[in-house]
């Protein structure tokens, strides 16, 4: 079971026992996406297709015989994007929590960006203006020969 030490130092759980089973979807669609995802299955693909679009002469290129990929490709590329969405919700919430931790940790960070993917539109833009006003002011004093180097309030200025 994964652990993280809490600030006692003692193991602290990060994974409800319950939370892993042993064929969840999110399991199913990894294990899909790493499938697809390899060359191997790009040539497989195109394999089919070559061999469906050489069986045309054979079938007359009758509707059917169009129908077949139409419907096979329409279904595949449905079911495709559950299976990647799945995992790329998986990647992006991995990907939110190792950043959070990289802010949590460093010292002089600012603690309050830990959840910005959680605020409005507006409060994002406030933030956002912000520190585009600290790169400007970091731009102007390399400019001038000094450090841009530093932790900054991240209030609006006044």
């Amino acid at each position: 079971m994964a652990s993280i030490l809490g600030s006692s130092g003692s193991a602290i759980r990060d994974i409800e026992a319950g939370a892993l089973q042993r064929w969840r979807f999110a399991n199913i669609a990894r294990s899909i996406s790493t499938l697809v995802g390899r060359p191997a299955a790009f040539a497989v693909a195109v394999l089919v297709i070559v061999l469906w679009a050489a069986s045309g002469p054979l079938f007359g290129f009758s509707d059917t015989w169009q129908l077949i990929v139409n419907t096979t490709t329409t279904i595949v590329t449905f079911l495709m994007v559950f299976v990647i969405q799945n995992t790329q919700n998986r990647d992006t919430v991995a990907i939110q929590i190792k950043l959070d931790e990289l802010i949590r940790a460093t010292q002089g960070a600012h603690n309050a960006v830990l959840d910005l993917e959680e605020l409005e539109e507006e409060q994002l833009r406030a933030y956002l203006k912000r520190y585009e006003e600290l790169a400007a002011g970091a731009r102007e004093r390399l400019r001038k020969g000094r450090l841009d180097t530093g932790s900054p309030d991240i209030k609006p200025a006044r």
